[in-house]
């Protein structure tokens, strides 16, 4: 089924035919109302999810950030994550410590995070998975008595909610996505939001080359170095991640209807889960993921896990579900320390094992759902299909 309706194509045409390409008006709207939307007082638009990660972390150690981390300070992060939350923590010196997950909600164990803070630790980098989210304010809590910043990973999770409050509002940083399978979308695309004026000035510089011109303090620069051209100050290093004013006009058009997309997706998934449960046969040989306490999941998919017995036919049952047409994916990564690039970096010598995410890489898996209605049939296909697969074991 298609992502993008019409009046999200006509938005797009529009944008190409009036020649305005590149980010302005339609940009800013989009970010303002993204702002208004999750909660924050500030958004900032890139071109994708991992480029708000690199942003939201670059920003966590600037110079012209008071409560910032160096290099060699330790990042706490859930070993179920994106290759893209873990490595602009590498790539701006901070050490990574692994954090074990709670299988009942595949988000990063609290008792777990907790032994493993320590005197280095400078960053808690939650990732909210698939929708879900462990306990953000206990996260926040203990945080809060140590000066530890938090960034939001909540590039699967947009409008999902803890104790009515949006996922990616309650650390330093929250980033999103607006890749083609995620809640809301634009092909790609991806928001940063924050509450802090000096973190977001920070991340207008970051976003485009460092430079002033996009900063409320731009006029005091142009003062200071009269010289330079006004409208080339570098104040800050940076980079080009800016969106283009199409996907931010697509995202608007998305966002604007995310109420009953969200309201779809979820009727989507139970709708699954109903029909699959409804074959009381095989209901012991999967478990389905359910919200963890004081969430209101905006789930990105069915994340599933195969029971314990049947676990060495994983590959199988995935063979065979796959077979049918419907695609699967990991649960994100699986376990990131079995990624060779792990090696490669020397990220685990101490050789840490987590044994829940692994428990996860063996069991786990999950089906993409559709942010429009789906057809009964179709949700039945589905339920009828896993069932038909797991009748073989």
């Amino acid at each position: 089924q298609p992502r993008l309706f019409k009046d999200d194509i006509q938005k797009g045409i529009s944008v190409l035919k009036s020649g305005q390409i590149t980010m302005s008006k339609l940009t800013r709207k989009f970010e303002n109302d993204f702002a208004k939307y999750v909660g924050a007082k500030y958004a900032v638009m890139v071109n994708s999810g991992s480029s708000a990660n690199l942003l939201a972390t670059c920003a966590s150690c600037n110079p012209e950030r008071k409560n910032k981390f160096k290099r060699n300070d330790e990042v706490l992060i859930p070993g179920i994550c994106w290759s893209t939350s873990l490595w602009p923590l590498v790539q701006f010196g901070l050490k990574p410590v692994f954090v074990d997950i709670d299988p009942n909600t595949l988000n990063m164990d609290i008792n777990d995070l907790k032994k493993k803070i320590s005197k280095n630790t400078k960053v808690i980098f939650c990732v909210h998975v698939l929708g879900n989210s462990s306990d953000i304010l206990e996260i926040k809590k203990i945080s809060k008595k140590k000066k530890i910043i938090i960034i939001e990973d909540t590039c699967e999770s947009l409008g999902s909610e803890f104790k009515n409050k949006k996922l990616g509002t309650f650390g330093d940083f929250g980033t999103f996505s607006f890749y083609y399978s995620h809640q809301i979308s634009s092909g790609e695309g991806g928001m940063i939001v924050c509450n802090d004026k000096n973190d977001y000035k920070i991340l207008l510089s970051l976003r485009a080359h460092g430079w002033s011109r996009d900063r409320d303090d731009h006029k005091k620069f142009v003062k200071k170095y009269p010289n330079i051209d006004p409208r080339f100050i570098f104040i800050n290093y940076g980079f080009n991640v800016r969106a283009l004013e199409i996907q931010a006009a697509i995202a608007h058009q998305q966002l604007k209807k995310i109420n009953i997309l969200k309201k779809n997706r979820n009727f989507n998934r139970s709708q699954i889960i109903k029909l699959f449960l409804g074959n009381k046969k095989n209901n012991k040989k999967i478990t389905f993921i359910q919200e963890a306490k004081n969430v209101k999941c905006n789930w990105f998919g069915v994340p599933i896990l195969i029971s314990k017995n049947l676990k060495k036919y994983k590959n199988k049952i995935i063979q065979m579900i796959e077979k049918k047409g419907i695609e699967t994916r990991p649960i994100i990564s699986g376990n990131f320390i079995n990624q060779p690039a792990i090696k490669l970096f020397k990220l685990n010598e101490k050789k840490v094992k987590l044994k829940n995410c692994q428990d996860v890489e063996e069991r786990g898996f999950f089906i993409g759902i559709n942010s429009l209605k789906t057809d009964k049939k179709i949700l039945r296909f589905v339920a009828n299909s896993l069932n038909q697969v797991l009748d073989n074991f």
